[in-house]
C-alpha cells in the first residue's frame, strides 16, 4: 500500500475509526539512526500509535497498532521520505485489543522505539559478519509464488537458472512455535521446517543441511518478509549450487491477502501483535495440544515451556490439570518435568530440615532469606522462589529491610531470597565544616556495602577505613560502573549451584541491571536464562557491554518511575530502554508516580501480584 492509494481512500472507506496493525521494513543505509528514531518517537506519539520500531544503520523495522486513520497518516508521512521509496506497507484492520494481558506481552500497550546495531540478528556470534543484503534472493509476488507451487514443471522465471531445471524445495524461515499452527503444504513439493527456537539458530541449521539445499531452487517464506531477506542472502553466500534462492514478497500476510481461501497455506499465520494469529476463510486447525495432542492452535493463554520459556500449545482442559510444560525441542534434548517443591530443593542442596529457623545460609553469611522454609503445607509448595539482587552500595540485609512491606504483600505468592553482591565497597562520606576531612576507621556497627558492578580503580581499601568522596554523589555514577561483571556472573552461578533452582529473579537499580546482564549471558551460553521470569525495578542497561539485537527471551516485569522527576537516581528513559531489550511478547511494564523505590500500594502492587501469580 502506498501514499497515493491511501489518499484516494481518504473520506470514502469509513474505516478510520477501526483499529489496525501496520507492518513494514526497509533495508537502506540510515545516515543518522538516532535522528530517525527521534522522528518516530514524535510522529507515533502524536498519532497515538503503539508497538515496536527498530532503527539501525541498515534500515528500519516497524510493527505498529492504532486507529486506521492514524496508521494511514503515518504511511503518508513515511512515504514522503525518499528513504522509504518502494516500501511495502502492510496494513490490516482488525478488532480492538480485548485481552490487555496479551496486548501487554506483545508490546501493544505502549510505544518502544530503539536504535539497534542491525535490524535482525541472523547469527548470535558477533565475530561473524552478516551477509550482504544486496545478495538476498529474488522476490516473488504472492501470485508468482503460488504459480510456482502450482506447476513447478511448467513455470519458468527469468533467473540465473530456470526453476523447471531444478528440484524445488520450500523453506520456512520461522520459529517452531510459529510453524506449529500454520505452514505451506504442497503435494509433491518438499517443505523444510528447521524447527528452530529462535531466528539466530537458522544459520546453523542451514550449515547442517547444505546437502538438502545444494542445487535446488529454494522458495523461502516468513511472516512478513524481513527474515527471508537476510537468510536468503546467507544461503546464496555459500556460492555455487546455492544461487537459486527466491523469497515470498510480503510474506504469508501478502499471500493470504491474495488467496483468502489459504491457497497452499494450511492453518494460521502467527503474528507478533495482539491478534496472535491470522487465518484464512478455511478454519482448519493444524496445531496440537502439547499434553493430550488434540487439535488446538490458540496461543492466547501464553503457556510456556518450563525450561526454555518458548510458547507451547496447551488446551484449556490440560491447563487445568497441569502447569508443567516441556516443549518438543526440550523433550528431544532429554529434558522432562522439572517440578520440585522449594523446601525439598533447599533440603537437598543445603541439608536442612523443614523445622530449620534461620536468617543466613552459607559459609560466608552472604545469603539471607525472608522467612524461608518457615511455613508448612500446600501454601509453601505453591510459593515462588525469587532471588533478590540489591542496588549499588547496599547489602542483602538492608535490601531485605527496605522490601519488608513488599515481602508482606507477597507472602502468599513468593519467598524472597536475598544475596550480597561480591564487590565490597569502601566506606565513604562527605566532609563537613565541623569534622573536616579527617579519615578514621568506621564504627563497629557500620555494615559492609557491596556492588555488582564497579567503576575502574574503585576496589575496596583493605584497611576498610573511611574514604572521603571524590565529589558530591552523582546520580549518573552508574554510567561509569563498567567493571566487575565477570566476577559477579561467576559468583551468581556458584550461588545458584549451592542454593538450588529459583523460579525468578528480582533486581533493584544496579541489581536490575545485573539481573538483565546475567540473563543475557545465560541465554548466549545455554540458549535460555535459567529463571522462569524476571522483575526489574528502577533498572537500566548496564554500560558493561553492548546488547546485541537478539532480545532476552524471558517473561519480564519492569517497574519504574513515570518520568515526573520523583526518581532522581535512574531516569525513566533508562528503565524504558532496559525493558526494550527483552522479548516484547512477554514484557510487562508498571510505571508509578513515586521515587526510587518498589511501590507497595495499589494499583502497582496489584499489577506485580498479577504478574507473579501467572507463574504459580
Amino acid at each position: 500500500m502506498d501514499a497515493t492509494t491511501l489518499q484516494q481512500r481518504d473520506g470514502g472507506s469509513g474505516d478510520g475509526d477501526r483499529y489496525g496493525v501496520l507492518l513494514y521494513y526497509k533495508y537502506a543505509e540510515i545516515p543518522d539512526a538516532a535522528a530517525l528514531a527521534a522522528f518516530y518517537e514524535a510522529n507515533c506519539r502524536d498519532l497515538a500509535l503503539v508497538g515496536r520500531v527498530r532503527v539501525g544503520p541498515d534500515g528500519v523495522n516497524a510493527t505498529l497498532g492504532g486507529r486506521m486513520a492514524a496508521l494511514e497518516k503515518h504511511i503518508v508521512e513515511m512515504s514522503s521520505n525518499s528513504l522509504f521509496e518502494g516500501t511495502d506497507f502492510k496494513l490490516a484492520s482488525c478488532e480492538d485489543p480485548v485481552d490487555e494481558r496479551v496486548a501487554r506481552e506483545c508490546g501493544f500497550t505502549s510505544l518502544s522505539v530503539r536504535v539497534v546495531k542491525e535490524l535482525v540478528t541472523l547469527c548470535s556470534n558477533p565475530t561473524l559478519a552478516p551477509p550482504e543484503i544486496s545478495s538476498a534472493g529474488r522476490h516473488l509476488s504472492a501470485a508468482e509464488f503460488h504459480s510456482v507451487l502450482q506447476n513447478v514443471a511448467q513455470t519458468s522465471l527469468d533467473a540465473e537458472a530456470p526453476l523447471e531445471k531444478n528440484e524445488v524445495v520450500v523453506l520456512d524461515a520461522r520459529n517452531v512455535y510459529e510453524t506449529r499452527i500454520g505452514k505451506f503444504n504442497v503435494p509433491n513439493v518438499e517443505t523444510l521446517d528447521p524447527e528452530i527456537r529462535q531466528y539466530s539458530d537458522l544459520p546453523s541449521w542451514i550449515d547442517e543441511h547444505t546437502k538438502k539445499l545444494r542445487g535446488k531452487s529454494i522458495l523461502m517464506y516468513c511472516t512478513g518478509g524481513i527474515r527471508c531477506e537476510m537468510a536468503s542472502a546467507y544461503i546464496r553466500s555459500k556460492g555455487e549450487g546455492f544461487e537459486n534462492v527466491f523469497q515470498l514478497y510480503g510474506g504469508i500476510q501478502r499471500y493470504l491477502e491474495q488467496f483468502p481461501d489459504g491457497g497452499y497455506f494450511d492453518g494460521k499465520n502467527f503474528v507478533f501483535d495482539h491478534r496472535i494469529s491470522v487465518g484464512s476463510v478455511k478454519e482448519n486447525i493444524l496445531g496440537n495440544c502439547l499434553i493430550c495432542h488434540s487439535s488446538y492452535d490458540d496461543y492466547s493463554s501464553r503457556c510456556r515451556c518450563n525450561h526454555c520459556r518458548m510458547l507451547v500449545l496447551v488446551c484449556p482442559t490440560c491447563q487445568d490439570s497441569t502447569k508443567e510444560y516441556v516443549c518438543e525441542l526440550c523433550q528431544k534434548n532429554g529434558k522432562h518435568s522439572c517440578s520440585i517443591s522449594i523446601s525439598q530443593e533447599c533440603e537437598k542442596t543445603l541439608g536442612l530440615s523443614k523445622s530449620s529457623d534461620f536468617e543466613e545460609v552459607s559459609t560466608n553469611n552472604h545469603f539471607v532469606t525472608s522467612d524461608f522454609l518457615r511455613s508448612n503445607g500446600n501454601e509453601q509448595l505453591n510459593k515462588l522462589k525469587i532471588l533478590c539482587l540489591h542496588g549499588f552500595r547496599q547489602n542483602a540485609s538492608s535490601f531485605k529491610g527496605r522490601t519488608s512491606a513488599l515481602a508482606k504483600k507477597l507472602r502468599h505468592i513468593a519467598e524472597l531470597v536475598f544475596i550480597d553482591a561480591p564487590h565490597e565497597l569502601s566506606f565513604v562520606y562527605q566532609p563537613s565544616p565541623v569534622h573536616g576531612s579527617d579519615i578514621h576507621s568506621p564504627p563497629s556497627t557500620a555494615k559492609r556495602k557491596f556492588a555488582w558492578l564497579i567503576a575502574p580503580n574503585s576496589a575496596c581499601d583493605a584497611e576498610q577505613n573511611w574514604k572521603v568522596a571524590d565529589a558530591q554523589f552523582d546520580p549518573l555514577q552508574y554510567q561509569q560502573q563498567t567493571e566487575g561483571f565477570e566476577e559477579s556472573y561467576a559468583y551468581l552461578e556458584n550461588a545458584l549451584s549451592q542454593m538450588g533452582s529459583f523460579d525468578g529473579v528480582l533486581g533493584f537499580s544496579q541489581g536490575a541491571a545485573m539481573a538483565a546482564l546475567f540473563c543475557r549471558q545465560q541465554q548466549k551460553t545455554f540458549g535460555s536464562p535459567k529463571f522462569r521470569f524476571g522483575v526489574f525495578c528502577s533498572g537500566y542497561p548496564a554500560p558493561v557491554c553492548d546488547f546485541d539485537n537478539e532480545p532476552i527471551k524471558l517473561p519480564s516485569l519492569h517497574c519504574f518511575g513515570n518520568g515526573e522527576g520523583h526518581d532522581r537516581q535512574i531516569a525513566n528513559r533508562a528503565s524504558v530502554e532496559l525493558a526494550s531489550l527483552f522479548a516484547q511478547d512477554c514484557c510487562s511494564i508498571v510505571e508509578h508516580d513515586m521515587g526510587h523505590i518498589i511501590p507497595t500500594r495499589s494499583p502497582y502492587i496489584d499489577q506485580i501480584k498479577n504478574f507473579l501469580s501467572s507463574f504459580q
